[in-house]
């Protein structure tokens, strides 16, 4: 058995720098990636994207939050129509996962009608507590839209056989979870908003933004242990370590099917 992995690029947004890494200056322009990996179970997608809404009033769709950051998104780029080009039906995903439930991550839910949505309880019940959507960090309107739900309770082996496991990795929200691929060239971690950057890892330092400090300082201590051991690693919006990702057509790791 062995993986197919393909990388997206579903936009861009621009963000102050000191939002990734605490205490810096300037803003840097992120990637906004989605994952598909393809299993002999089924099509697994991890993370969907922003909502096409996104590109003409991201106001109207996160609220005040949109001040912080320029969305780059061309007609195109959601996660729907880039996997219609690589002839993959939208509607014949399997499983759905979410790192988390904002809306960079979320927003392209609706265009995986038919998957079974895979996401911490912790985080489920964050996304629907009393006034957080105001805030325009959830947005019900990017997730609510009757999947069939499987809330996870910690790690998570989405197909029993360890090459595709949901890793809490909580701080950045409530019940974020980042995702382990067992390789044929080893393990490989999609970090998602666990880890933005390399240098997050590399000097331990936390955004300036997040849910709960030392729970997130716990995840990049697991993260990093994790690489120290060989795992490789794909952090959530470094643009520099972006650069070095094959994007679809091409294969991050391709599989004999």
């Amino acid at each position: 058995m062995s993986l197919k992995v393909r990388a997206f690029t579903a936009g861009w947004l621009t963000m102050p720098l000191g939002s990734l890494l605490e205490g810096e200056r300037g803003r840097l322009k992120v990637p906004v990636p989605c994952w598909l990996i393809e299993h002999p179970k089924g099509r697994v997608l991890f993370d969907s994207g922003m909502h096409p809404a996104m590109r003409d009033d991201a106001a109207a769709r996160v609220g005040a939050a949109a001040k912080y950051f320029t969305v780059h998104y061309e007609p195109g780029e959601e996660i729907g129509a880039q996997l219609a080009r690589e002839g993959v039906d939208p509607a014949g995903i399997d499983v759905l996962v979410n790192s988390h439930l904002h809306f960079d991550h979320a927003g392209g839910n609706a265009q995986i009608p038919n998957a079974r949505l895979v996401v911490q309880r912790r985080e489920w019940e964050a996304a629907h507590g009393e006034g957080l959507a105001d805030g325009g960090a959830y947005a019900p309107a990017d997730y609510d839209h009757g999947h069939d739900l499987q809330l996870a309770d910690g790690e998570h082996d989405v197909f029993g056989d360890g090459s595709v496991v949901c890793v809490p990795t909580y701080g950045h929200t409530a019940g974020h979870q980042s995702l382990r691929l067992k390789l044929r060239s080893g393990y490989a971690c999609l970090c998602g908003d666990a880890c933005y950057l390399k240098r997050t890892l590399d000097e331990m330092r936390l955004p300036a933004v997040h849910h709960d400090r030392e729970q997130m300082r716990a995840s990049l201590l697991r993260l990093r242990a994790m690489r120290d051991a060989g795992t490789a690693m794909y952090y959530g919006h470094d643009p520099q370590a972006w650069a070095s990702v094959p994007r679809a057509p091409a294969f991050v790791e391709g599989g004999d099917g």
